[in-house]
């Protein structure tokens, strides 16, 4: 069922004022990352949910967000001098502020005045290479929701983004859509990789983890609301006839944690920059030996020829893009049209690009009433419904979902494996399952 004119525009605009925009704003929301400010006396600017700021860390390294626009004329702040006594100091009339935004000397005026004056300005917690704010009311500011990246050491802490030029709602249904694995990603030379006898009860290699997603074009969709958002399973009938779950999660508003071998904390988050644009965060909550305690994957993932889910650029900050609209996304009709081992699905020669060119392609905003969603769009419509009654609930004075600090943030987890016989997937990825208590242990 598609959505009206009037959810459709409720559920993508994020500005001040808005109805998604206000729901937003009650989360701790990545600002930028901490690489983008990596010294004292150094600044940024910052785009977010379709407001102007500037970040910076003051002479002693702490950290400040404010409204872009100085409030005595307007003029930009990203241009001012982050001058050594700790501070922002405005380069049209000499006005200072500090990281609060509280404005600390006017040459021109009284000191009387400026005591007066305060920037806009929005808390900030730094965890996990991300540098996070607040901006919703001062008084229902909740701690920050920590999914374990405030307890990591310096040597796993690993986070980038990259932009994507649409909607963030486009954004993040594809990170939702597990359906579109058996397609978009899907190259022809998986069909001639050996078999490795892991299509059978337990944890699959990852080439045959692809290979099944190749077969299994039709998967059956479960979705199972959590407290948090929801999980769901994409359920596919296996070659040799077992039933193959990738289990990934929604945590609302931003994250999602897609299905890996055995689980994964890992978060991809989708940030709004503005209506027409987002940033992709991808970043490291807990320590990544903690998710793969037999290292039940290793040696599966050779590449193969032709193999899309080549991810560059790679590394930490923010990634450049290779391959965009102007370069027509790198699409090679000949590789698109190989029906040998060279071809891939889409001609477009790695994963990220090809989820850019078809939330891109959508527009900046897509029109969700022409849209015609099936069976296997069963988490997009969950997805949907769950951010719009948020809102709706918060614009009538209900408090939303999931931002008390009383919540097991770090036990959210995606998954994958070929289940057993009696097998539920709801429990894989949970602290009940054998293989996370195997993991639990080994951390202790």
């Amino acid at each position: 069922m598609a959505l009206s004119a009037e959810e459709n525009r409720l559920l993508t605009e994020v500005g001040p004022g808005t109805m998604m925009g206000n729901l937003l704003r009650r989360y701790w929301t990545p600002a930028c990352l901490s690489s983008e400010l990596p010294k004292p006396r150094t600044q940024l600017r910052v785009r977010l949910l379709g407001e102007d700021l500037v970040a910076f860390r003051d002479s002693e390294g702490q950290l400040g967000l404010l409204e872009e626009h100085c409030p005595h004329r307007g003029a930009s702040l990203y241009y001012g001098r982050n001058e050594a006594e700790c501070g922002i100091r405005c380069v049209y009339h000499g006005w200072k502020f500090d990281t609060t935004g509280q404005c600390i000397d006017m040459p021109s005026e009284t000191r009387s005045f400026a005591a007066s004056i305060k920037a806009v300005s929005y808390p900030t917690h730094e965890s996990g290479g991300i540098i996070w704010t607040y901006m919703g009311p001062p008084e229902t500011m909740t701690p920050f929701r920590d999914f374990g990246s405030d307890a990591l050491p310096e040597s796993e802490i690993h986070a980038s983004k990259i932009i994507t030029h649409c909607n963030w709602i486009q954004t993040l249904d594809g990170n939702i859509d597990t359906v579109h694995a058996s397609f978009l990603h899907q190259f022809n030379a998986i069909v001639e990789e050996p078999d490795d006898d892991t299509d059978r009860p337990g944890y699959p290699s990852i080439r045959t983890s692809v290979r099944l997603k190749r077969s299994g074009m039709t998967p059956r969709l479960e979705v199972h609301d959590d407290w948090y958002g929801f999980r769901y399973a994409g359920l596919r009938t296996t070659p040799n006839g077992y039933t193959h779950a990738r289990i990934s999660t929604y945590i609302i508003p931003y994250a999602t944690q897609i299905a890996t071998i055995p689980f994964a904390t890992r978060q991809l988050l989708v940030v709004p920059i503005d209506d027409h644009s987002a940033w992709r965060y991808n970043y490291v909550t807990q320590d990544p030996h903690f998710e793969n305690p037999r290292n039940v994957s290793d040696g599966s993932s050779r590449s193969v020829v032709g193999n899309p889910y080549r991810r560059f650029p790679q590394g930490d900050g923010v990634q450049q893009r290779l391959f965009t609209v102007d370069n027509e996304y790198g699409i090679d009709r000949d590789v698109q049209n190989d029906l040998g081992p060279g071809g891939t699905f889409s001609g477009i020669p790695d994963h990220n690009s090809q989820d850019y060119m078809v939330t891109e392609t959508m527009g900046p905003i897509y029109d969700r009433t022409r849209e015609h969603l099936g069976t296997t769009d069963l988490a997009i419509v969950r997805f949907h419904t769950l951010l719009l009654q948020a809102a709706r609930d918060l614009a009538g004075g209900r408090e939303p979902p999931a931002v008390g600090a009383d919540h097991d943030y770090r036990g959210i987890r995606a998954a994958e494996k070929i289940l057993e016989a009696d097998e539920d997937w709801r429990r894989l990825g949970t602290n009940d399952d054998p293989m996370v208590q195997e993991a639990l242990a080994q951390r202790a």
